[in-house]
């Protein structure tokens, strides 16, 4: 077995990014501090062809030389808006059809390998702040809680790896 180098990947190009079908999900950071995270969600964003992120509240957005660090590059290929209000987008978002899915330990919230996407229907995923999570009058507004199993002594994840499991199983279950 043999590592392939760059040139044998077929990566596209941010022009054919732009181009390419997405998955129909919109990701939500909701007061993100560490601009490390918001990189790193703008890099997995964009290895899952997400449609959009919105920056809420204090998250960070571009160009910023520590988002840029981890992103490497993906902030130029990943459609992004910055928005001051969650609460507002996520009642614009319902509004315009968008099931609206809080990442959070709540009550009555779904197990992540227990939900099945719909089909012809987008959704926006919601992650929060590193400490408080997602604001409680967002989880309050959201169509559903989606939990992340967790079975060993920590009761969170850092939010970049939150986003890539949540995206990761999102992601192929769409396109199983």
């Amino acid at each position: 077995m043999r590592k392939l180098k760059n040139s044998e990947l077929g990566r596209i190009t941010v022009d054919e990014f732009k181009q390419t079908e997405k998955t129909p999900i919109i990701v939500v950071l909701d007061n993100v501090r560490s601009l490390n995270n918001v990189g790193s969600v703008f890099r997995t964003s964009d290895a899952f062809l997400i449609e959009k992120i919105y920056l809420c509240g204090i998250t960070a957005t571009p160009p910023n030389k520590e988002i840029h660090k981890t992103a490497l590059g993906a902030t130029e290929s990943v459609d992004w808006e910055y928005v001051e209000d969650t609460l507002t987008l996520v009642e614009k978002l319902k509004a315009d059809n968008v099931k609206v899915l809080s990442i959070e330990q709540a009550e009555n919230s779904t197990m992540l390998n227990t939900f099945i996407p719909k089909s012809n229907q987008k959704y926006a995923v919601v992650f929060g702040n590193e400490v408080k999570g997602v604001q409680q009058n967002v989880v309050s507004a959201s169509d559903m809680c989606l939990e992340i199993p967790q079975l060993g002594t920590k009761h969170s994840l850092n939010i970049s790896v939150s986003c890539g499991v949540v995206l990761w199983d999102l992601f192929s279950k769409m396109r199983a």
